[in-house]
């Protein structure tokens, strides 16, 4: 396996034996964003799944349609055989989640010995509890959907998430009808402190109250199903708070160990029943560590319809809080594992529904962060795919905005192993290029590599393309007598 799959598409078995990839390609001006790609059993995933989600909860009776998304469910752990994915993480005790930091610290370390503004890829299901990412993502969806609401009623329906802004008097005035607060407690809520100079309320002024303690009593979301107005924090028990600071702590550590060795991290996307979580977390992490420059870099999935308004909403948030932008830009690796998961459990499908409007949605992101990325020297974005159309793409938009390589805002990723005829000779004209790159044990680390081969067809198209070049080269050197090239 080390000679053909595993040696193709993975750095080595641990922090020591990567180093000699990572050293050549920084050779050729390609970096690192390293991944420690240790998938769990699919039948141990099953079997822990299913010990610990109950019969009402598989049955889902008395949720939503809306809601459904959000609510433990067996098949959330991505181990049907027909589903792909990219990782599986299964929570054991906070213990392994201790563990896995230790292993992130090395990692981040072995990368700190080898060079300098490389990246380490961490899941943050791998640092916490997934049902309180699963739970906390309910939470902010609920809020953030009564926000909608009220805009609707507004009529500011259909309009993107960050130009909705919602009359303070107004909104008032539907919040003390609806008996959540009196008037007077209402508006030591929006006051000019919080509001700055608009006077109006946007998504994320309405997303801030959250954090507002003593504003926790009132807070409140109707029922989607009986109407009736429920507490918001219900669920968030002191266990729950003391979940969410252990994976806080845990990724201080990280970035603490990151920022004194001259690595950055990357926040990989995961399913969208994490995804609200993991973003605001990671949004917590930028807001801290993104003061200089961007430690911290959060992964938008444009194959998702609400790509666009999470991008602008980041966007937006860093720029109204001072803080330094830094964000990779995907396709996605879940599209299968989502479409099935919304068709069996019932809720409306988060994803794009074809290639071409994945496509789109990645265009009008990628265009709008290079637009930040002009009038913002300290934001950042990495443009991560193989497709060359959008590597044209991105290099024609860099030159009409003038961006410059060596200015290392704009950056591209691709797997290790994979469009080679990308990655290098963008990192030989001097272009910030990395490549994504798992490590492993053998036998650990080849369930994940299987995956990431079926999880998207177009890669194995990617790989044809490579064939093709590999031969035309091949038969040119035989046809001019120069097998071998010195340099």
């Amino acid at each position: 396996m080390k000679m053909t799959f595993y040696g193709q598409f993975v750095a080595g078995e641990d922090q020591e034996s990567i180093r000699p990839l990572i050293q050549h390609n920084k050779t050729f001006g390609v970096g690192c964003i390293l991944d420690y790609g240790v998938e769990e059993d699919l039948n141990l995933v099953r079997t822990k799944l299913e010990s610990c989600t109950s019969e009402v909860q598989r049955d889902g009776s008395g949720t939503s349609k809306s809601e459904k998304q959000y609510e433990d469910h067996v098949v959330f752990g991505d181990c049907r055989d027909d589903v792909i994915c990219a990782r599986i993480n299964v929570y054991a005790n906070e213990a392994k989640c201790d563990s896995n930091m230790e292993t992130l610290l090395f990692s981040i370390e072995a990368l700190g010995a080898v060079s300098d503004d490389n990246f380490l890829a961490i899941k943050l299901t791998t640092l916490g509890r997934p049902q309180f990412l699963l739970q906390f993502s309910d939470m902010l969806i609920k809020w953030r959907r009564f926000f909608h609401q009220m805009a609707a009623e507004q009529g500011q329906a259909g309009l993107a998430a960050v130009d909705v802004k919602l009359e303070v008097a107004a909104l008032q005035e539907s919040i003390a009808k609806m008996g959540i607060a009196s008037k007077a407690e209402i508006e030591d809520w929006f006051t000019l402190e919080t509001l700055g100079e608009s006077g109006t309320v946007d998504l994320l002024d309405w997303s801030s109250l959250i954090d507002k303690t003593r504003l926790s009593k009132h807070l409140v979301v109707p029922n989607a199903q009986t109407g009736q107005l429920e507490p918001l924090l219900s669920w968030l028990t002191e266990e729950k708070e003391l979940q969410m600071t252990r994976m806080l702590q845990r990724m201080d550590v990280l970035a603490n160990k990151a920022m004194e060795v001259g690595v950055r991290l990357m926040i990989d996307a995961e399913q969208t029943y994490f995804q609200p979580a993991i973003n605001c977390l990671t949004l917590k992490m930028q807001r801290r560590f993104n003061v200089e420059k961007p430690l911290i870099f959060n992964t938008y999935q444009c194959y998702l319809k609400e790509a666009y308004d999470n991008v602008t909403l980041g966007v937006e948030l860093a720029r109204r809080e001072g803080w330094c932008f830094g964000a990779k830009l995907v396709r996605g690796a879940y599209m299968t594992q989502e479409r099935a998961c919304a068709a069996e459990i019932g809720y409306n499908d988060p994803t794009c529904p074809t290639y071409e409007a994945t496509n789109a949605m990645y265009y009008r992101c990628l265009n709008y962060v290079l637009e930040e990325v002009k009038h913002n020297a300290k934001a950042e974005v990495m443009a991560a795919t193989h497709n060359e159309d959008t590597v044209r793409f991105t290099l024609r938009r860099m030159e009409e905005l003038g961006l410059h390589p060596a200015d290392r805002q704009v950056y591209f990723g691709q797997l290790l192993g994979m469009c080679d005829q990308i990655s290098f000779p963008l990192g030989q004209a001097g272009f910030p290029v990395y490549k994504y790159v798992p490590y492993g044990p053998v036998m650990d680390v080849l369930p994940y590599l299987s995956r990431r081969a079926l999880e998207n067809s177009s890669i194995m198209k990617g790989a044809q393309r490579e064939r093709q070049l590999l031969w035309q080269e091949l038969r040119q050197r035989l046809f001019t007598g120069r097998l071998f090239r010195l340099s």
